[in-house]
């Protein structure tokens, strides 16, 4: 039986033959977050360009207790946790209204989990915490073990998935909640081009070394040998789908292995490969969207400025 490790290797491996021999060729953003792909994530969210952590951490300041309140005693699962720097935010609250709580984050990232266990065991006592490291699909199954509990996926995350995904997503969402259960959902809603622009091209080139790292991960995880020196980073606003469009495009010819597959891939000069996407909405489109999906809207919680917005739903 392959360790969790090994699986994660063996999913990338196969993620990555499936992106390159798509055409356009794309690779799934998920697997940028590796240890260090998490810690240069981090970095970007302190960036003052990076306007999307300051403005959920806004909400969250200002609405953690009603959230509480409205969802009652409950355990948090959190999809992506990263650090759980802004989860802390709504612990804090759940343990002043309702005592004890039990907190459950999801990563890939074992160092992370395991660095955000430490801190949240010290600064939020009255928590909980179980870390499950591994993917989303792997999770789903923990959540009729903890219900009545609220799914948080904050940070815009939804956004890095493309209307297949999200469809395939939320029906997994809506098969593994129980009734009466809840979502915290982050999404930003931001429009100015320029603002955007900027918040994906930090002066200080965090979200470069960020695009480059699943190439990176590549040479370490799957003998890829590719030249990471030789790709740039670059982002394009694709206002017909308003969403960014975050690509490495090659500045020489490169081939890619994937030893353990027994793949090569040829990709020419000037070739674009896209690694994420960031998709943008609007609350009353994402409001009707969740319908189909038994998810019902409690509360609408938006930012001062108006660029990002947290939905508390129910499973109906």
């Amino acid at each position: 039986m392959l360790s969790v490790s090994e699986a994660l290797r063996l999913e990338f491996a196969q993620s990555v033959v499936r992106g390159l021999s798509s055409d356009p060729r794309r690779l799934e953003s998920r697997h940028i977050y590796d240890d260090h792909g998490s810690r240069l994530f981090e970095m970007i969210c302190e960036q003052p360009e990076y306007y999307l952590t300051r403005a959920e951490r806004g909400i969250l300041l200002e609405a953690a207790d009603e959230i509480s309140r409205l969802t009652g005693s409950a355990a948090l699962i959190e999809f992506g946790s990263g650090n759980s720097a802004k989860t802390r935010i709504l612990l804090d609250a759940y343990t002043q209204r309702h005592g004890e709580v039990r907190y459950i984050p999801v990563d890939i990232s074992d160092s992370i989990l395991d660095q955000a266990k430490r801190e949240l065991d010290k600064e939020v006592p009255m928590a909980t915490v179980d870390s499950f490291h591994g993917s989303y699909e792997e999770a789903f199954h923990l959540f009729h073990s903890f219900s009545p509990m609220v799914f948080l996926f904050l940070g815009s995350n939804i956004g890095n998935l493309d209307q297949s995904e999200a469809a395939g997503f939320w029906t997994q969402v809506s098969e593994s909640l129980s009734v009466g259960d809840f979502c915290l959902l982050g999404i930003d809603i931001t429009e100015d081009p320029d603002t955007l622009h900027a918040a994906y091209n930090d002066e200080a080139g965090y979200s470069a070394s960020f695009t480059k790292n699943i190439f990176a991960r590549m040479n370490r995880d799957l003998g890829s040998s590719i030249n990471v020196g030789a790709l740039d980073h670059v982002t394009e606003y694709n206002a017909a789908r308003n969403q960014v469009e975050i690509f490495a495009r090659f500045n020489q010819p490169q081939q890619i292995e994937i030893e353990s597959l027994e793949k090569v891939f040829q990709v020419n000069e000037n070739e674009l490969v896209m690694t994420e996407i960031s998709r943008k909405f609007r609350v009353s489109e994402m409001v009707s969207y969740l319908h189909q999906f038994r998810l019902g809207v409690r509360q609408v919680f938006t930012s001062d400025a108006g660029n990002f917005a947290l939905l508390l739903l129910e499973r109906r």
